[in-house]
């Protein structure tokens, strides 16, 4: 056996356990998938996903599709050979972990913090599709989530919202902040809150958080509504990129006739207390996911439009979505006329 064969046999076993540790070891990307989508004008578990208490509903037979996207979470372990399956794949995506996530960031804090984003999302749409009917909605001070084991716990629930704080009348977010760190020490702060239309008297007791007494919730921007609507989505689907589609959904149940003309609307995009449609991540994904599901049109956010140009959507149309009535505009051209004029992506190409 010369030296040359007998290198190259001692070298082989150790090309191997490399080529095999390349493939298998975790790396530093994140990837993204079509995800599922979901008719928010159908039932859920025996119940409508939008419900309504107070005001007379229409229903629709056609579909509004809400889209999302499989992302890998942070701690997941992706691998050479899942990076390059994704990388190769026309309908998948591959981003550098830091461009998604934030250094440390555990799964737990970005399923919370999508959790939050979805309950603030919800609420923008409800209030959108309440002021494209002609309904003036107040702005409110809202609890968007409260912490597991905090004072707050049992006392204050997600969606409750602020009327007074130890007598004073809440008006904004620093009201609420300035009257918990006003109370002294080991001492209960009186809330009076609005919960389910009534209101609610609760009590919560601060604890020292960093040398400041904290009660353990996240405030948001809320709304007061003049009727009772839910959107009642499957928690573990979070984020804010559901809400242009969810103000459709409502208003399309509260008001008379049909957005769809019987057939599959998908698209995407937050939406803001004013129906502004902002940009949102994984819109070729999510272009996939509708056109797999059979629809006819996807609204798109118009800082998406140049990505969404460029995803495989077959013969599905399009649509920018520069806010919420455009977007009801844009449908109801569409239900008259299904070879109508709409705003088009393609307008910005």
């Amino acid at each position: 056996m010369t030296q040359r064969t007998l290198a190259g046999l001692l070298a082989a076993p150790l090309l191997i356990a490399l080529w095999v540790a390349a493939a298998t070891e975790p790396l530093p990307f994140v990837t993204y998938e079509p995800g599922l989508t979901v008719d928010v004008l159908a039932e859920a578990q025996g119940h409508e996903i939008i419900q309504v208490q107070g005001h007379k509903t229409y229903r629709d037979d056609g579909e509004l599709r809400m889209t999302t996207v499989y992302v890998s979470q942070p701690d997941a372990k992706v691998t050479l050979a899942e990076l390059m399956h994704d990388w190769i794949s026309p309908s998948d995506a591959v981003y550098p972990y830091k461009a998604v996530y934030a250094p440390g960031e555990t799964t737990d804090q970005n399923r919370q913090q999508g959790a939050v984003e979805m309950v603030s999302s919800q609420d923008s749409a409800i209030a959108t599709a309440l002021n494209e009917m002609g309904y003036h909605v107040k702005p409110a001070v809202e609890v968007l989530s409260v912490v597991d084991g905090s004072p707050a716990q049992g006392a204050l629930k997600v969606r409750d919202i602020f009327l007074e704080i130890n007598g004073v009348k809440v008006t904004s977010t620093d009201d609420v902040v300035k009257g918990i760190r006003k109370a002294p020490a080991g001492k209960p702060v009186d809330f009076v809150v609005r919960r389910d239309g009534k209101r609610v008297d609760v009590q919560v007791t601060p604890k020292e958080k960093d040398g400041k007494p904290t009660i353990g919730i996240q405030l948001g921007a809320g709304y007061q509504f003049p009727f009772k609507v839910a959107v009642n989505i499957d928690p573990a689907i979070g984020g804010p990129s559901a809400g242009l589609m969810f103000s459709l959904g409502i208003y399309d149940t509260l008001t008379p006739g049909s957005l769809t003309d019987g057939e599959t609307i998908a698209g995407t995009g937050t939406v803001d207390g004013a129906g502004k449609v902002g940009p949102i991540g994984g819109i070729q994904q999510k272009i996939v996911a509708a056109r797999d599901a059979g629809a006819k049109l996807f609204m798109v956010p118009p800082d998406n439009c140049k990505d969404a140009l460029g995803a495989p959507h077959g013969d599905m149309r399009l649509v920018k979505a520069t806010t919420m009535d455009d977007a009801v505009q844009a449908l109801k051209a569409w239900d008259d006329n299904h070879d109508a004029t709409l705003p088009s992506c393609e307008e910005d190409s």
